[in-house]
């Protein structure tokens, strides 16, 4: 098996996020994780780090983007309740 466990890096240590990946989608504003069963999960944060002889990704929160007044976000950018934001 060459899945990989992501963890997600905070200020006390590493926290598991998913276990199982299989494939990681880069985004503008993140990334988005599937794991081997089709599972996902979308994350505003970078690849910190990749150990792949080890099987773990390490990710890190990416600071969020507050949308200026002026700017129009949709529906569809509030209402994703899968996005972790630190």
């Amino acid at each position: 098996m060459c899945e990989a466990n992501a963890y997600l890096q905070d200020t006390e240590g590493e926290v598991l996020f998913m276990e199982a990946v299989d494939i990681i989608e880069p985004y503008e504003d993140g990334l988005k994780l599937v794991d081997i069963f089709g599972r996902q999960k979308f994350i505003r944060a970078r690849i910190k780090d990749m150990t792949l002889l080890s099987h773990r990704i390490v990710l890190e929160a990416a600071e969020v983007r507050r949308p200026a007044s002026h700017e129009v976000v949709s529906p569809a950018q509030t209402d994703r309740a899968d996005i972790l934001t630190p």
